[in-house]
């Protein structure tokens, strides 16, 4: 992903709420299941890491991204964002590289 993909999406993502958050029990395996389902409507995904959690918001991405077979867009903070292109039906076309 190139800079101004990355920036494009960023873009598209700072009007968005975040859909998820991670709590005291940090990554869990449902989590993680909730996520890759929410990539079958969305193609952009904000979540929250909560003050609870005692990991590391951008390890929790990198692992988030690894299991969902996404991309991690940016992490601000206690907030990341991950992108995955629908594969059949794309809904956001990225700037060319």
């Amino acid at each position: 992903m190139t800079s101004k993909q990355r920036s494009y999406l960023k873009s598209l993502a700072s009007t968005l709420d975040p859909v998820f958050q991670v709590g005291k029990s940090s990554l869990t395996p449902e989590v993680t299941a909730a996520i890759e389902e929410c990539f079958n409507t969305r193609e952009l995904i904000k979540v929250t890491v909560l003050k609870n959690c005692l990991d590391d918001p951008k390890e929790i991405a990198q692992v988030v991204a690894e299991r969902t077979h996404s991309q991690v867009v940016q992490v601000i903070g206690r907030k990341f964002i991950l992108y995955k292109p629908d594969k059949k039906n794309p809904k956001i076309v990225l700037p060319r590289a």
